[in-house]
């Protein structure tokens, strides 16, 4: 059995009496689009520079492809590295841009020009590479910056937030893209992110960071259904959280569970409620409704109804909650889950 694209193995990372990374152990596949989710300073990107040998760990191992480089130079892993900036040069035209880590490393200069060529291809910028990067949008100028990672064919491409200056239409165009491109070249993507939308988008699997320690590693289905801890619950998409006398009224036992909006239903019979605010969010809505049983639920619908003020006119209306069984998810009883609810 092949040694995985990356073995992080108890990696820590220490700034002075900060620890940044508090210990992790992941592997990582071949060909996999893996995503490292959390919010700031949960160490996400922290790993993602000690992956690329941009900090040292204070303690624990980086392996790439089996190979320890834990205190190597960045330019002697097989990896690369993609900035939410893009750090293109604007002086140079894209092709010499995407060129530039090739002639750095002296490749002839025919040789070059066809790899740049092959690379712009990859990302669907054939005929682009007069135009300097000022003439080209945000979402030219990311794939010129894949581009140019690409054109070493590194085994690892390391993605350090690069959609996140783009705007809400085009990064959502951008994560289609960007999953496309990676399935074309086949090679190892990780990929740092904030946005939860964005990783379920494009992962294969997802790794949720908070403090510093990865709390849950699954596929997006499984940390979307199954989240492992409250705190992956509620950052993962909304949640609500059920525990202590709500769970026993409405779930029948103790613990902490998890009940998702878009599983809940305000028809029929179910546990009385009132609506105490209407959101409208152009293809859903959300309500916020307070039950009788003392909790506070958000409900999602699809917006079939027609016009605003029909639903600003719900606001205090009496409505029962329903939802299945099965939606119902019990979250493992732990101290951070007991701290979170």
């Amino acid at each position: 059995m092949s040694a995985p694209a990356i073995r992080l193995t108890g990696l820590r990372k220490s700034f002075g009496s900060v620890e940044a990374v508090a210990g992790v152990d992941l592997e990582i596949g071949h060909g996999e689009f893996f995503s490292m989710l959390g919010p700031s300073g949960s160490g996400k990107t922290t790993v993602l520079r000690m992956i690329a040998g941009f900090e040292l760990p204070t303690a624990g191992t980086v392996e790439l492809g089996g190979r320890d480089v834990t205190r190597l130079a960045p330019f002697e892993r097989d990896v690369n590295t993609v900035f939410q900036d893009y750090a293109l040069f604007p002086h140079m035209s894209v092709q010499e841009n995407v060129e530039y880590g090739l002639r750095v490393r002296k490749v002839a200069r025919k040789a070059r020009r066809e790899q740049a060529e092959q690379a712009l291809a990859s990302v669907r910028l054939e005929g682009f590479g007069s135009r300097k990067p000022g003439e080209m949008s945000g979402g030219q100028r990311q794939r010129v910056a894949l581009a140019r990672a690409l054109v070493n064919r590194p085994k690892v491409l390391l993605l350090d937030e690069p959609l996140g200056a783009l705007d809400l239409k085009l990064r959502e165009q951008m994560q289609v893209e960007l999953k496309q491109i990676q399935r074309d070249v086949g090679i190892t993507f990780v990929f740092v992110t904030h946005d939860q939308d964005e990783a379920l988008t494009m992962s294969d699997r997802v790794a949720v960071f908070d403090v510093g320690r990865i709390v849950q590693v699954g596929t997006p289905e499984q940390v979307y259904e199954q989240p492992a801890t409250a705190f992956v619950a509620g950052f993962v998409g909304t949640s609500n959280l059920l525990t202590g006398s709500v769970a026993r009224t409405l779930v029948g036992r103790d613990g902490t569970f998890s009940v998702r909006p878009e599983k809940i239903s305000m028809d029929g019979d179910g546990v009385p409620g009132t609506i105490a605010e209407v959101i409208y969010a152009g293809p859903v809505t959300r309500f916020v409704v307070d039950l009788d049983a003392g909790a506070r639920m958000v409900v999602v619908e699809q917006n079939r109804r027609t016009g605003t003020a029909a639903l600003a006119a719900l606001r205090g209306s009496q409505v029962r909650l329903s939802w299945h069984e099965q939606h119902v998810i019990e979250i493992p009883t732990t101290k951070e889950n007991a701290d979170a609810a």
